[in-house]
């Protein structure tokens, strides 16, 4: 096995490697919508997290989900619950962009906090939570979850450990048939690539780091004018190596499961990787995960499968929240999803629609000499 040993895709973080924290520290959530159901709580049940409280202003919302797991505290809102939770507690914000601030604020000073994603609808209102964290001493992260997806997780160590050599091309291609009246999106100005391809942007970034550059074109469905966008091509550029990153989303292929796609697609000099992102496939019951390796040594032996468990959701949730508390019990030394780090990737998403507005090189037809 072998590969270019300098590559950033060759030393993950220590976070990546998913282990419990030594002592897991209570857990408030704020939000009891439907991520918080489908997700954060089975993994935090699952990984045997505490969850000492949940938050909302729709309080039978907040009292079901306390009953369907054993939360004993619930709270209408922030100030309530901060001033009850104990000292140590972690603060799982799961709400809409637009509350982020109120709620950071309300915060204790240098408290522990996982936001959802996207950190802001722009990159201006992500530097701004930045900043408020900043001065409130926050150890804040960002649920970018992805990069713990167990497919993930074991492509990546694949990688760094030079299983497919030198990593020259990554691809991302969804084409499904999202379900879009499950999310509160009519109204957004901006959709596909804040909301959705945020996770692929911030993920190739968690692998190669930040691009030089970004092309995109992100545009809606023509018989959905009431939703921005919902279908994506972005192009991400590494000039220093030879290596491609694409990313290619449709999530209005209404005609049926034949050709649905939902891939991730590592390739490089010595084999390559792909895993498949089954939640995306009839979300949200979700298709099959997999994960499969071919290496140019053995390619008569064809793509194997690699084994791995679980799934998306929930134990992705588990590696993010799992990061935020080995990071604050010390046990880890750096937090890949910082703020800070994650503020990188709104950075991209910025420069995507920067491109979708003014990018494009005219093509120029020369006339015909005489």
């Amino acid at each position: 096995m072998s590969g270019a040993p300098d590559r950033p895709e060759r030393h993950p973080a220590a976070a990546y490697t998913i282990a419990p924290p030594v002592a897991p520290r209570p857990i408030v959530v704020i939000g009891a919508g439907g991520i918080v159901r489908d997700a954060h709580l089975p993994a935090y049940r699952k990984a045997g997290f505490p969850v000492w409280g949940i938050v909302d202003r729709a309080r039978p919302r907040a009292d079901a989900l306390a009953a369907e797991y054993g939360i004993e505290h619930v709270f209408e809102d922030v100030a309530s619950a901060v001033a009850a939770a104990p000292s140590d507690a972690v603060y799982d914000i799961a709400i809409m962009p637009e509350q982020f601030p109120a709620v950071l604020a309300a915060l204790p000073d240098g408290a522990g906090a996982l936001i959802q994603k996207p950190l802001g609808r722009t990159l201006a209102e992500g530097v701004a939570l930045r900043d408020l964290c900043r001065r409130k001493g926050l150890a804040a992260a960002v649920n970018t979850q992805l990069r713990f997806a167990p497919y993930v997780a074991e492509a990546r160590r694949l990688i760094a450990a030079g299983a497919i050599g030198d990593v020259y091309d990554m691809a991302i291609r969804v084409r499904v048939d999202t379900p879009w009246h499950l999310f509160p999106v009519v109204g957004l100005e901006r959709l596909e690539i804040t909301m959705h391809s945020v996770h692929y942007l911030d993920l190739v970034r968690s692998f190669f780091g930040d691009p030089d550059a970004v092309s995109a074109v992100t545009l809606p469905h023509p018989l959905k004018p009431e939703i921005a966008s919902t279908r994506s091509t972005i192009l991400l550029r590494y000039r220093d190596r030879p290596l491609r990153v694409t990313i290619d989303t449709d999530h209005d292929h209404a005609f049926g499961p034949g050709h649905e796609e939902s891939s991730i697609m590592w390739q490089g000099t010595e084999g390559a990787l792909r895993a498949q992102m089954g939640l995306l496939l009839d979300y949200p019951t979700g298709g099959a995960d997999a994960l499969e390796i071919v290496r140019l040594d053995e390619k008569e032996l064809g793509w194997r499968d690699v084994p791995f468990e679980g799934t998306w959701f929930p134990d992705a949730f588990i590696g993010s929240m799992g990061a935020v508390q080995r990071f604050l019990d010390g046990s880890v030394p750096d937090l890949p999803i910082a703020v800070e780090d994650v503020l990188h990737t709104m950075a991209v998403v910025e420069a995507a629609y920067t491109s979708q507005d003014v990018e494009g090189v005219p093509v120029r037809i020369p006339e015909m000499s005489e």
